[in-house]
């Protein structure tokens, strides 16, 4: 008999048919604007990713109603396509050259197109959500659109603040990252049930994994390599953008050790790893940050069980666990 840990491969398998659906889907999506954007869309849309939230949005409807439906497809779609109008504009923001070992819209047409692609896309997702009857998943899906740009907001306003704290970055990063990861389950789960319990269950879930996933994100971005990761790093200190890492780095230094490096991030000098690591217990600060990424992770993964057991409860598992291996390759290269 096969064990959990052998079954959990065979529960994101299961979903592969419907994730191929949901990526015709996003493809055909350019077809509904006007053919002088068309071609625009297309590229924004050809350029593939991990598809996390529409893999959450299938599993979590799956585990809750039993198979998933065209509604939980339907709302991977969608969360999709609001994640990619999120990273136009976050290029535009960064400066970023590339995205997914491609260039971004910003670096190819300049940052005015590139805003209104991004705005487009933006509205064409949020009118999907009009398709749906109970108009409660639409508002759902629309709250957490606000929290990712209130999210943005607040980040931009903390930017080279010194002063910003754990919570504060932790807030920041759930509005901006959780809240479509926690979207994603708990809508799916409000379309396969009226149980509201499992339906919140299921956002804290999604809301712990989003999180744990922004913060190593972020360490990444301190110690990644771009060749391997296929976007353009080292963008956070630059931009004056304050993560898990760096508050930890401020935290654990020497006085002398922060007025210097509070003087190179006002500056906006180039900060590498380096130069990190000769300021303070720069390794240090990285692994607190992860094993922050992996107490999020494990109390995710304790959340689900009260969910039936099935395959998609599994592949929920499953996805955390890829972010746990994330999470541990990135600590394996801060090295």
């Amino acid at each position: 008999m096969p064990t959990k840990k052998e079954i959990t491969q065979g529960s994101l398998e299961k979903i592969k048919p419907h994730l191929a659906q949901v990526e015709s889907s996003i493809v055909d999506q350019a077809k509904a604007f006007d053919p002088a954007v068309e071609g625009y869309i297309r590229y924004l849309l050809d350029t593939g990713g991990k598809r996390i939230r529409p893999s959450l949005a299938i599993l979590a409807g799956g585990a809750v109603a039993g198979e998933p439906t065209e509604d939980h497809r339907q709302l991977g779609l969608i969360l999709e396509l609001i994640h990619i109008a999120t990273l136009v504009h976050d290029d535009i923001m960064d400066g970023a050259l590339m995205r997914r070992q491609i260039p971004t819209a910003s670096a190819k047409w300049g940052q005015s197109l590139a805003v209104l692609l991004g705005d487009a896309l933006f509205a064409h997702a949020l009118q999907l959500t009009s398709e749906y009857p109970d108009r409660a998943i639409s508002k759902l899906i629309t709250q957490a659109s606000k929290d990712v740009c209130t999210g943005e907001i607040i980040q931009t306003q903390r930017r080279f603040d010194l002063n910003l704290t754990k919570a504060e970055y932790l807030r920041i990063i759930e509005l901006k990252t959780g809240a479509l990861f926690a979207a994603a389950t708990e809508v799916a789960a409000r379309l396969s049930s009226d149980n509201l319990e499992t339906a919140a269950n299921l956002r804290a879930y999604g809301l712990k994994l989003g999180t744990a996933y922004q913060i190593y994100d972020d360490s990444l971005d301190l110690l990644g390599d771009e060749n391997d990761v296929g976007k353009t790093l080292g963008t956070d200190l630059e931009k004056g953008k304050l993560t898990l890492p760096v508050i930890y780095l401020m935290e654990a230094a020497t006085e002398s050790q922060k007025t210097k490096l509070n003087k190179l991030i006002i500056n906006r000098e180039p900060l590498d790893t380096s130069i990190l690591a000769g300021i303070a217990d720069y390794e240090g600060a990285i692994e607190r940050s992860l094993r922050e990424a992996r107490t999020l992770l494990q109390e995710a993964a304790d959340g689900l069980l009260g969910l039936p057991d099935n395959d998609y409860r599994e592949g929920l598992i499953e996805i955390s666990r890829y972010v746990q291996t994330l999470v541990d390759a990135c600590q394996l290269s801060s090295y």
